[in-house]
């Protein structure tokens, strides 16, 4: 079938789905393989030539794993922290520190499907809007310098799904577990002259049955139109439909800890909210075109997408009356000219909340004085307060990919983003912490803030050989604040982050490897201030993060390989002075010097990998956590966790597959997550106990 050179999404989807056929067509020995990445640059690029840290999860490896949580997918990243309370679609997520304020969700690191942003404007990111099942790759770009981040100063991490044009993507799955783990997927589609079409279904649940209060399920459908208009042009379209029901249990004390450790089961928590939980409805629509006119490209985007959640948290119960709306647009254009490419391009997106309400909990106990002790159900009792809310980003990005020899890329990009945001909310009733009851509101309040956030970014390649390459980046970012983060502080500033990374990628035919060191100044940074209970947020002056990253793998021969990964992570407080309540009172206490809470020192893990040319395959991976301060007074430590493993095994044949995962091979009783709040209490979260699932998958033909 002969594909048109200009039809790049075209060709790219084919060339993915017969790597063996690339790789053999000159007859001679197999080529130096490597990951495309477009995130970092928005120009299609081999992961060797983008000056900047970078990891690629390809098709292959997301193969062997079930898929049911982006976790499993970008855990072995080096600098990526993130883990799930319920190996659904809630992760909490951290990349090089960013993120670590949002104590629910993900926040600070931008998150886009097919180019999408799944990121509100005020950058909070829900996940619920994808189908693990239906990925074909997952791009990270790690701290400030790429296009798509915008308002974003953790970096990107992009989710492409599979292309309506591949229909070696057409199977159907059914997998079973343990703890109640059921997975139901079909994908079906057809590619004609100049059209294709494909229809996916996916259904996932997990009990989680050694938790109480922790069961997730969520149906997701999706119709994707594919149209080559021309030699040049393809237009593609998605419409999408997800339904999720999450619970999200609470932590644990110390007394419940241990128990855990002793039976690997948690029948309750410490905490008075039992019945926290999302539960949420969305439409995700996208359209893309892309023309190709000589040297010139362009790529207009327009997407909208539609939600409805009810969402219980600490103290009050969150719904959306009515659906909120996000509409946006980015127009994207490209000019290849002789030593190089130009990209540019312009977004506008909004966001609006027409009606959001929060509610007391309907159901609780109380003491004799009134103090409520514990939540009884997730049912909404009177009405807390109303608000409306909207937020606006537009932006303009440009960057000139120069190569001013065979060898060198530099990379000039710059980024401007204004954020708009508008809040006005009628407090009827609040929750107050230092009485455990509701008590009368603070009335009517509008909040409008505008952030201006410019986004310059410089970095060069040189390809000192064939098998190596060196990079360097000098990179600013800007981090809108959220909507939640200013509502608790209307007097937050935007914090800004200042990059400076050098890095070393190897790329060969039995082996790789990447190595970056970085120096992060973040002013402003906002840290979250927990005092007795009370989450807010405040702006630290100044954090200084340093970090070492590494990773590689070998190939041993006979279908082995190794590798691993290893980050080591120095984030202190240049100057940074917490509110602590202290009584009836609010004191400020010194943090300057004080180390980061949560972040490990150092992370690390390494596999073995095994593929038999009779379809056998297998892969063992252990990863470790090292130890991390609980809070900003770095009063006391959590030792972390070492060598939790999991074991994949599969065996393929003609269009049959039959894979077993194993996550936390060893049973191992951890708290994958310790905090210690300002008055002194600790908590703690459990990870999941070992799981066990088998998957049964049929690829049609």
């Amino acid at each position: 079938m002969y594909c048109s050179p200009k039809i790049s999404l075209v060709c790219l989807a084919i060339a993915a789905a017969f790597p063996a056929a690339a790789s053999d067509a000159a007859g001679g020995e197999a080529p130096i393989l490597d990951e495309i990445s477009v995130t970092a640059t928005r120009e299609e690029r081999k992961t060797a030539d983008v000056p900047q840290a970078i990891a690629v999860v390809g098709k292959e490896a997301l193969a062997e794993k079930k898929m049911f949580n982006m976790k499993e997918a970008l855990q072995e990243i080096p600098g990526v922290l993130i883990d799930s309370k319920n190996g659904g679609f809630d992760a909490r997520l951290i990349i090089r520190g960013a993120g670590l304020k949002a104590a629910y969700g993900i926040r600070e690191i931008m998150v886009l499907r097919d180019g999408v942003p799944l990121s509100d404007p005020d950058s909070f990111t829900r996940l619920d809007f994808v189908d693990t099942q239906d990925i074909e790759r997952i791009e990270v770009a790690k701290g400030p310098g790429n296009l798509f981040a915008s308002g974003s100063a953790g970096g990107a991490i992009q989710v492409f799904s599979k292309s309506v044009f591949d229909t070696t993507a057409n199977n159907a799955k059914v997998g079973f577990g343990t703890d109640g783990t059921e997975n139901y997927h079909l994908r079906h589609g057809i590619v004609g002259e100049r059209h294709a079409l494909a229809v996916t279904a996916t259904h996932r649940k997990m009990d989680n049955d050694w938790r109480s209060w922790n069961a997730f399920d969520t149906t997701q459908t999706s119709l994707k139109h594919g149209w080559i208009l021309t030699e040049q042009d393809v237009l593609e379209s998605e419409l999408s439909y997800a339904e999720a029901n999450m619970q999200l249990p609470g932590a644990m004390d110390q007394t419940l800890f241990e128990s855990f450790k002793r039976t690997g089961e948690q029948e309750d928590t410490s905490e008075a909210w039992k019945n926290s939980g999302r539960y949420s409805k969305v439409w995700f629509f996208n359209s893309r075109l892309e023309m190709e006119r000589g040297d010139f490209t362009f790529k207009p985007r327009f997407y909208y997408n539609t939600w409805y959640h009810y969402h219980p948290v600490t103290g009050l119960i969150n719904e959306t009356r009515d659906w909120v709306v996000n509409l946006g647009t980015d127009l994207e254009a490209s000019w290849n000219h002789g030593n190089g490419t130009l990209v540019g391009g312009v977004t506008a997106r909004k966001e609006e909340v027409p009606d959001s309400v929060k509610y007391q909990y309907r159901d609780v106990l109380t003491t004799p004085g009134g103090r409520i002790r514990s939540t009884l159900s997730d049912a909404k009792g009177e009405l807390a307060s109303t608000s409306t809310s909207s937020s606006v980003l537009s932006a303009v990005y440009l960057q000139e990919s120069w190569r001013p020899g065979p060898r060198w890329i530099v990379d000039a990009g710059f980024r401007y983003d204004v954020i708009r945001m508008e809040d006005e909310t009628n407090e009827i009733k609040r929750y107050d912490y230092a009485s455990g009851k509701y008590v009368a509101g603070d009335g009517f309040a509008k909040t409008e803030k505008t952030f201006r956030l410019p986004a310059p970014k410089l970095a060069v390649s040189y390809r000192l050989n064939d098998a190596i390459n060196l990079f360097a980046m000098v990179a600013q970012a800007g981090q809108v604040p959220s909507s939640g983060e200013i509502s608790s502080n209307p007097d937050l500033d935007a914090p800004v982050s200042r990059n400076v990374e050098f890095g070393i990628k190897g790329r060969s035919r039995d082996w790789q490897f990447d190595a970056s060191a970085y120096s992060t100044t973040v002013e402003d940074e906002i840290v979250q201030v927990n005092t007795g209970g009370v989450t807010e947020y405040a702006n630290a002056g100044k954090t200084d993060k340093k970090g070492v990253e590494l990773s590689g793998s070998f190939n041993l021969g006979g279908g082995f390989d190794v590798g691993g990964h290893y980050a080591w992570s120095d984030y202190t407080y240049d100057s940074f002075s917490e509110p602590v309540r202290v009584g009836g009172s609010v004191v400020n206490q010194d943090r300057s010097g004080n180390t980061l809470p949560f972040v490990p020192r150092h992370q690390y893990g390494v596999f073995i990998g095994w593929k038999s040319a009779s379809g056998w395959h297998a892969r063992l991976a252990g990863l470790n956590w090292g130890e991390y301060w609980l809070d900003n007074a770095n009063t006391e430590k959590y030792d972390g966790w070492d060598w939790v493993t999991n074991l994949s095994v599969g065996y393929e044949r003609d269009q049959h597959s039959l894979t077993l995962n194993v996550d936390n091979l060893f049973d191992k009783r951890y708290a994958f997550e310790v905090k210690k709040d300002a008055s002194g209490k600790v908590t703690y979260t459990a990870a999941s106990p070992r799981q066990v699932m088998l998957t049964y998958r049929y690829a049609f033909r």
